[in-house]
């Protein structure tokens, strides 16, 4: 039986298997991934973002088991930093969530942001359809957490969790035009922290002032993960929030903008690589890199120089 195809009877090692390959090597992964994407578009997707010690792990974890106890499966995508060394994740699933492990409707994998910007790995979409195709009916990703760069989040998940905590005081002013802008639910997590009350406040406060482009408010909830307190309470938002998608049709807008999304990003990547390829091989350029060498010219103006004749050769196929 073929990959894919044990991926969508829900095999675990079918799945894992299929999410390295992604990372090891996209283009070998496609033939799996375009025969599974009919068997996609099904599962609750739920992005987690926030600044690194916010708490987003233990949060994370408490939603899923939260979600089991209602019978529902899950899969978890944990986006970690990269070893400069290894290009791996840095920080291994089994240490942050290890009390996951042993339950057969949970399905986790780190995967390293390999210097992917916005938060999330080069291969995160492709391993979401990995998921989504095995099954799941819930979806948990977690982003880096490297502040205001958490953006590209909001092109794959139905709804985001924005995690913060009491000991990020004044940073919360500098946020509001990032992070802030892109949550559908607010957590201020580790509650039990002295002025938390007030750092509530003053986040209410600010969203509040927000002028919101659709008729969803955001959810402000107080948590403790590693106490479970208001886990329930979120995990009751969320599918407020998945109530609310699907009534306003607010789902056929979020397919439109993933599809793009995925459909931009994976064009940009082969367009880059053929273009690059195409220019290297260019005895213009060797004559440029040849002078840079010498240091009869810098490499800003060389790049200048084959960005313009890029330019000519766009402009004269368009009007051929």
């Amino acid at each position: 039986m073929s990959l894919w195809a044990k991926v969508c009877q829900g095999d675990f090692r079918a799945a894992a298997k299929l999410i390295s390959i992604i990372e090891d090597n996209l283009k070998e992964a496609i033939p799996d991934l375009k025969n599974l994407y009919a068997k996609t578009g099904n599962a609750y997707i739920i992005g987690f973002t926030g600044a690194p010690g916010s708490g987003k792990s233990t949060l994370l974890s408490k939603v899923a088991r939260e979600y089991r106890k209602q019978k529902k499966t899950i899969g978890i995508i944990a986006v970690d930093p990269s070893s400069h060394l290894s290009g791996g994740a840095l920080l291994g699933d089994r240490i942050r969530m290890k009390e996951l492990f042993g339950d057969d409707g949970i399905f986790i994998r780190s995967m390293a942001s390999r210097g992917k910007s916005g938060g999330l790995a080069r291969a995160t979409s492709a391993a979401i359809s990995v998921l989504d195709a095995m099954g799941k009916d819930i979806i948990l990703v977690e982003t880096v957490g490297v502040g205001q760069s958490e953006i590209d989040i909001t092109k794959m998940a139905h709804s985001i969790i924005v995690v913060l905590n009491p000991d990020m005081g004044d940073e919360i002013q500098n946020m509001k035009a990032g992070i802030l802008e892109i949550g559908d639910i607010f957590v201020v997590n580790k509650f039990d922290k002295e002025g938390a009350e007030q750092y509530f406040a003053r986040l209410e406060n600010i969203l509040r002032a927000k002028e919101l482009s659709n008729d969803w408010k955001p959810r402000i909830l107080k948590t403790i993960a590693t106490e479970e307190f208001g886990i329930a309470e979120l995990v009751t938002s969320l599918e407020e929030r998945a109530k609310y998608l699907s009534k306003c049709n607010r789902l056929a807008e979020y397919q439109q903008r993933k599809c793009r999304f995925e459909i931009a990003d994976m064009l940009k990547d082969e367009i880059n690589t053929k273009v690059l390829e195409v220019v290297m091989k260019s005895g213009r350029v060797n004559e440029l890199i040849q002078q840079v060498i010498e240091r009869k010219l810098d490499p800003y103006s060389a790049v200048e120089a084959v960005s313009e004749r890029i330019q000519i050769i766009l402009k004269d196929s368009h009007e051929s």
